[in-house]
């Protein structure tokens, strides 16, 4: 359900945010002093007093709502999310119980407002006045990318730092058992690496090339097969008068795409190293 998701007409601080969580979000609000947070381990953070579930089914649980917060979560989706394709026989049994403890969770944590409704075929979250952390994150990216499209790269790198430094960790901590967890974490961490990769790309329209050097050789390393970032690295190392590195860095991501994958780099990689090859001396030429 996420793939296809994407943002859209937020305008100025009075747009929307289209996300899979709460389409009625009004891109300027702010996080409230009681906050669920799903951008690193899943708990709620009451006036900077970070809140976890101990039980780790009841986590998921937590998990699974909030990743469809504002929808109704069918009672079969949550047995699955909770023992995948082989449940106890008494299942939904101990989904009323683990329910229950969650309730109690919020009520302890400081949720007054929030609440988790019964309905006939399964759950729904309610966030109330509280605020969801990704919600601020889209809202953040988003703000960068319409700097970008204006051209000014000194404030979108701004807005993405921001935005990034929301994360305290992978989405939704180590839940990573059922579909709608996996789901929604797969989809954020798209959203998380498509920010890195405008924020590299305004700082080279910065002339920052140097000062990001480091940051993308770690970026190759995790995501091995993001040819954007062999990119970016590659126009970095050039632009520092580092050619031979640059081509070296082609070398390597040609070697791990034919390696893992079989295949070879994209054209715009295999045209960015042809250019390197034959252009001259000049930094800026490339990139």
């Amino acid at each position: 359900m996420y793939n296809n998701l994407q943002l859209v007409g937020l305008g100025e601080r009075s747009g929307t945010v289209n996300s899979p969580f709460r389409p009625d979000l009004t891109a300027g609000q702010k996080l409230h002093p009681v906050t669920f947070e799903v951008l690193g381990p899943v708990c709620v953070n009451s006036h900077e007093q970070r809140r976890s579930v101990s039980a780790r089914k009841v986590e998921i649980l937590f998990a699974a709502l909030l990743a469809r917060a504002e929808q109704s979560v069918g009672i079969d989706e949550l047995i699955t999310e909770l023992w995948g394709e082989r449940p106890p026989l008494r299942a939904t049994s101990a989904l009323y119980v683990y329910v229950s403890q969650l309730r109690k969770f919020l009520i302890r944590a400081g949720c007054t407002g929030s609440v988790i409704e019964t309905q006939h075929s399964g759950y729904m979250l309610h966030l109330g006045p509280h605020g969801l952390d990704v919600e601020a994150f889209l809202w953040l990216a988003q703000n960068g990318r319409q700097h970008v499209d204006r051209e000014e790269h000194e404030q979108a790198v701004a807005e993405f730092k921001r935005a990034l430094g929301m994360w305290h960790g992978p989405a939704l901590g180590n839940l990573r058992d059922g579909p709608i967890v996996n789901g929604f974490a797969t989809w954020i961490q798209e959203h998380r690496l498509e920010c890195i990769e405008i924020m590299m790309q305004s700082n080279l329209a910065l002339g920052r090339h140097r000062e990001i050097i480091g940051q993308l050789y770690s970026l190759t390393v995790d995501q091995p097969f993001r040819e954007t970032f062999y990119r970016q690295l590659m126009i970095a190392l050039y632009r520092s008068e580092r050619r031979a590195d640059a081509l070296n860095v082609y070398r390597a991501a040609r070697e791990t795409l034919r390696r893992d994958l079989g295949i070879d780099p994209g054209s715009a990689l295999r045209t960015l190293h042809q250019e390197i090859l034959t252009a001259d001396d000049r930094p800026g030429a490339i990139g």
